[in-house]
């Protein structure tokens, strides 16, 4: 018999397995139907030049859609590589600056994607 409440689960060596593990499927989850969205979308662009994709971009709801992109790659991509850094990093010190830095970079990259949309959206000029 389990002694163990009910309520209690196993959560990992920190307490947050269970949560980073349904960040990570969920995310994986998202790409997917983002992915053929933009597979289709991009084959339905007559011709690929510079004002089709703005053309693009600024039609519709594909620049919400390609936030929604950009930010689901962004997170899938930090929460892969974090596991990594946590598997293979045996310096605790190193592992945590590592964490941090990946944590930085990867804003930074959500960052500039979405303000790349969102500038392309809105009409400014380069």
């Amino acid at each position: 018999m389990n002694a163990e409440p009910m309520g209690r689960r196993d959560l990992g060596s920190n307490g947050h397995g269970t949560g980073h593990w349904w960040q990570q499927r969920v995310s994986a989850i998202a790409l997917v139907p983002l992915l053929v969205w933009l597979v289709i979308s991009l084959a339905s662009v007559p011709v690929a030049d510079r004002p089709s994709m703005l053309q693009w971009i600024r039609s519709g709801m594909n620049a919400l859609w390609l936030v929604a992109l950009v930010l689901a790659a962004a997170q899938h991509s930090y929460l892969g590589i974090r596991v990594i850094v946590e598997d293979y990093v045996s310096n605790l010190k190193g592992r945590a600056a590592t964490v941090v830095m990946l944590q930085f970079i990867h804003l930074v990259m959500a960052g500039a994607g979405v303000l790349a949309v969102l500038r392309v959206a809105l009409g400014a000029q380069p």
